[in-house]
């Protein structure tokens, strides 16, 4: 299934709130970690399933995760907490 692929990106400064505001596939993250491990965890609404959650390494750095098939649906919106991570670009549908 072929559909239109938007990024919204989202900062540490604003964490944890909502990325996406509606249904979503999340189909990619891009981020930048800190020099110090941390996590990027997204969850269904702000109180509901986390629905994935990423361990970032101990290094500054950029990494990109791409998301298989049709992505991961997200019922409500995309919610989204940043532990030692400067910001993340999220690939959503």
């Amino acid at each position: 299934m072929q559909s239109d692929i938007k990024a919204s990106v989202f900062v540490a400064a604003d964490s944890p709130d909502t990325v996406v505001n509606h249904r979503a596939r999340l189909r990619g993250v891009s981020y930048i970690s800190k020099s110090s491990a941390g996590s990027i965890v997204f969850k269904d609404g702000a109180s509901g399933a986390t629905l994935l959650e990423l361990k970032t390494p101990a290094a500054v750095g950029q990494l990109d995760v791409i998301i298989p098939d049709q992505g991961i649906l997200f019922s409500n919106q995309i919610h989204c907490t940043l532990t030692n991570v400067t910001a993340v670009t999220v690939f959503h549908s």
